[in-house]
């Protein structure tokens, strides 16, 4: 989805004050559902209520699947497009949806600064069940119900023909993306909500630091005050809306316990439960971890960890379990025979991914990173000191009349290997240059 100018995901609003969207054709929906999202679908069940003529319906949703649905303008109470039927024919095509009066969107604008976490849901594009069940309980309605959709076409059909009902299947897909779109229908586009909400929120927040100095907050000069507005500065000292977040809990020593499977009913078929109680062990020690990094000093400049492949995740579990049987299955899972396993184990335990990567892929050096393996095998030594190497594939070097082994890896470092019973598996970590590498490796060297 594409617009003029920034709107929010997926789509751009045209004019100053963000009231009027237009978002580009959608690609057809092929093998999709037209709604993913809850509202989605509650937008198109107020459709399917509303039609008198299934057919046209379905002719519809044939319609917008093909892709027959051109940009779609989405203004406060009305949604219009072009939809062309099979032999080229456009038609103009309007839904109209009536619009929350003043009244309504003071009462809704209210509720949402008295919940913080319905501001958040917002500013994720998600609107949740309970903020929608509290706009109702309040007197607002969000979604439309049955008949609250009325279609306009110049096809001249009286009801609900195919081209209005393409272009509602259409929007459900602008919906899932972007809740704010229902909200515009509304009669409301996001800047402008945005703005009130932070308005209301800083105004909120005056009167909770009001009661707190006990001067209450029922006096006349707060409500004028209230009525003339607050300073600039404090508005923009509550731009992002949300409060401050609390401290951080403290961090416990290990991770909590993983539920039990093991009760008196079966597993269904094809589910092991010993291994899901395994990964989900798994997965709350990873949890611990990432939370401590987190709020580690300095976390912020650490490289995010790449996602690991089935292959790589499984090395990593039998590297962190030391269970044989465990390491058996893993083997078998991976295709890996178990001596093979073991030798990726011992390189994970060495440097994680990187050092895995080294002992399974071969790689053929570009020139130059050709070129300053050799510089840095040339330089790391002081003369006469030199081991005597055996140039090989895929940049690596073998000490003549040692079973050891110089790999270098993609990210410029040296690792060792030894072989041992016929395999060459990793020796040690790397280094940043050859002779600190071998040194790790012994006499043998």
């Amino acid at each position: 989805m594409t617009g003029t100018d920034s709107g929010g995901a997926g789509g751009a609003g045209r004019g100053t004050d963000g009231n009027e969207r237009t978002f580009a054709a959608l690609p057809p929906a092929q093998g999709r559902a037209f709604a993913q999202t809850w509202w989605g679908r509650a937008w198109l069940k107020a459709l399917e209520d509303t039609a008198l003529d299934l057919g046209q319906l379905k002719k519809g949703r044939k319609q917008a699947r093909d892709g027959a649905v051109g940009a779609v303008s989405v203004r406060p109470g009305r949604i219009t497009a072009v939809v062309r039927d099979r032999d080229g024919t456009a038609h103009r095509s309007d839904v109209l949806l009536q619009q929350l009066s003043t009244e309504e969107w003071d009462r809704f604008l209210d509720m949402v600064v008295e919940r913080a976490g319905h501001i958040a849901a917002l500013l994720d594009r998600d609107m949740p069940p309970h903020l929608v069940e509290e706009a109702a309980s309040a007197g607002v309605e969000l979604l439309p119900g049955i008949g609250d959709l009325e279609p306009e076409c110049a096809c001249d059909a009286w009801d609900l023909c195919l081209h209005t009902a393409a272009l509602c299947y259409q929007v459900a897909r602008l919906l899932d993306e972007d809740p704010f779109v229902l909200l515009l229908m509304r009669g409301r586009g996001e800047r402008q909500l945005l703005d009130e909400l932070q308005v209301r929120s800083a105004r909120a927040a005056r009167t909770r630091r009001g009661e707190d100095a006990g001067e209450g907050s029922g006096s006349g000069d707060e409500a004028a005050d209230g009525a003339a507005g607050i300073r600039a500065d404090e508005a923009f000292a509550a731009r992002d809306i949300l409060p401050p977040l609390p401290p951080p809990p403290p961090v416990p020593q290990e991770p909590g316990l993983p539920p039990s499977l093991d009760t008196e009913a079966a597993p269904p078929p094809g589910i092991d439960a010993d291994a899901l109680e395994f990964l989900a062990a798994d997965a709350a020690g990873r949890a611990l971890r990432l939370l401590v990094d987190a709020l580690s000093a300095g976390h912020e400049r650490q490289p995010l960890d790449r996602e690991l492949t089935p292959g790589q995740d499984a090395v990593r579990l039998a590297a962190s379990c030391g269970d044989p049987l465990i390491a058996v299955r893993l083997a078998e899972g991976t295709g890996r025979q178990r001596a093979e396993l073991d030798l990726a184990v011992e390189a994970w335990r060495h440097g994680g991914a990187a050092a895995l990567a080294v002992l399974e892929e071969e790689w053929q050096p570009e020139p130059e990173a050709l070129a300053r393996a050799k510089a840095d095998l040339a330089g790391a030594w002081e003369d006469g000191e030199r081991p005597q190497v055996r140039a090989g594939v895929a940049g690596r070097w073998t000490v003549v009349g040692a079973d050891v082994q110089l790999r270098y890896g993609r990210d410029g470092r040296w690792w060792p290997y030894r072989k041992v019973r016929g395999r060459w598996g990793a020796a040690g970590p790397s280094a940043a240059d050859p002779a600190s590498a071998l040194a790790g490796v012994g006499a043998g060297a």
